[in-house]
């Protein structure tokens, strides 16, 4: 059996008397950065064996991996934080698994762009996740042209490197709508602010934005 595994996206308490067990009682545990995963580990006493399963070795190792739950070893599937198989490599197994008949199970938790659109205030009944928007800022900036379109709440993630120039994009596209934007959720500096991308844009540019952004239009 493969197990999706979903993890705290900040706040360890976060997570499932579930998801400890499962983790507790797999043969081996495949994830992003062994590292990263190894606090979640240690803190709640689960010793079972870990290794990496990333971007640039999704291909190699999804085949061992594969191979291991042919012969009969149950197999977890962690991200860094949150549900694997958003915007990760974890997507690549599943499918291959899926594609060789393994069992694949999902042991539900937390998701970022989940946490924000609620805390939003925005209506949630019909949204639309757009990932991570492009680095290149005419490529962003025609994306944005294009969920402009979209008659319902858009969701993307942003990287604190790139939130400002996003910001200032939205507010050429979008002009004075107001949208919410949402950092370091479940963290001890968790923080959403709520207007238009001119006056979020303004306040960011007072302090060095930090940590990672999802942004609800």
């Amino acid at each position: 059996m493969l197990y999706i595994v979903s993890t705290p996206i900040g706040n360890l308490k976060d997570i499932t008397f579930r998801a400890v067990e499962v983790l507790k009682g797999v043969d081996l545990i495949a994830c992003e950065d062994t590292r990263h995963t190894k606090i979640l580990l240690d803190h709640y006493g689960v010793q079972t064996r870990t290794t990496s399963f990333f971007q640039h070795n999704r291909f190699t190792k999804g085949e061992y991996l594969l191979n291991l739950l042919k012969e009969g070893k149950n197999i977890a599937l962690v991200s860094d934080a949150g549900t694997p198989g958003i915007l990760d490599p974890g997507y690549n197994l599943i499918n291959l698994a899926i594609k060789n008949n393994i069992e694949v199970t999902m042991i539900p938790g937390p998701s970022a762009f989940i946490n924000a659109l609620v805390l939003s205030g925005k209506p949630s009944h019909e949204f639309f996740f757009a990932g991570f928007l492009s680095p290149r800022a005419q490529a962003r900036r025609n994306q944005l042209e294009k969920l402009k379109e979209i008659n319902s709440t858009i969701v993307f993630y942003e990287s604190c490197h790139r939130i400002l120039a996003a910001l200032e994009d939205i507010k050429t596209v979008f002009g004075d709508k107001e949208i919410a934007v949402a950092r370091e959720l479940t963290k001890k500096f968790e923080e959403l602010k709520r207007g238009s991308a001119k006056d979020i844009l303004e306040d960011f540019k007072q302090r060095k934005p930090r940590g990672e952004f999802v942004v609800i239009l």
